[in-house]
């Protein structure tokens, strides 16, 4: 493929901490609309724990897919699929490289966050967990969610303002249905006027996950 169908499929990725065969787990971390994955990498020092390996894919253009995530989905092609295919790429490149999916937490903030849960959803199955940082399943109001596959029980967080400019908090809610309703375990945290951002209650509730 070249740029113009997969548009994230040449850009870099960047690692951080151990060897992921050699770590107790290995996330995949995705950057927000405008951010890095230099910039996103800074969650990591937040979260500050070291037997984690962290693996940063970046977008083209800083920007994952061109529409907000509840446009209709052709309208964020080829961005969309190409990230999609991104993460499946890496957790591949994981799987290959001796690191068990239970061993993968797929983790994203903003556009990153719905990224990683719309991946998650269309490929079920038991991971060390899913975290996303104010986002939701991608797609307009109505989009059939009639995914396949179970999560066996794998841990989801989903943290979210009540009043995100950029996230309705009723599909976070619809989010967390979605991944319970398919065998997820989902710790889902609305939280009162906070805007767009990640604070330190979610921050200790994915330290707490990453060293279960």
């Amino acid at each position: 493929m070249d740029g113009q169908t997969d548009p994230h499929g040449g850009e870099p990725v960047l690692r951080r901490g151990p060897d992921p065969s050699a770590a107790r787990r290995a996330v995949i971390l995705l950057h927000g609309r405008g951010d890095s994955a230099a910039g996103i990498l800074g969650l990591a020092d937040a979260i500050q724990v070291p037997d984690v390996a962290w693996i940063a894919p970046q977008a083209a253009g800083n920007t994952w897919y061109p529409y907000p995530f509840l446009a209709p989905v052709s309208q964020n092609e080829p961005g969309l699929s190409s990230g999609l295919r991104k993460i499946a790429t890496l957790v591949s490149t994981l799987t290959s490289e001796g690191v068990a999916a239970e061993r993968i937490v797929v983790m994203g903030f903003s556009q990153g966050a719905c990224l990683s849960q719309e991946f998650a959803a269309r490929n079920a199955r038991r991971y060390g967990a899913i975290v996303g940082l104010s986002g939701g399943l991608i797609g307009p109001p109505g989009t059939p969610r009639d995914y396949a596959g179970r999560f066996d029980g794998t841990p989801v967080f989903l943290g979210c303002s009540d009043v995100d400019p950029h996230i309705p908090v009723e599909r976070v809610r619809e989010s967390a249905d979605v991944f319970q309703r398919m065998g997820a375990a989902v710790d889902e945290r609305i939280y009162p006027r906070m805007g767009h951002t990640v604070n330190q209650d979610e921050i200790d509730a994915v330290t707490e996950l990453l060293r279960a």
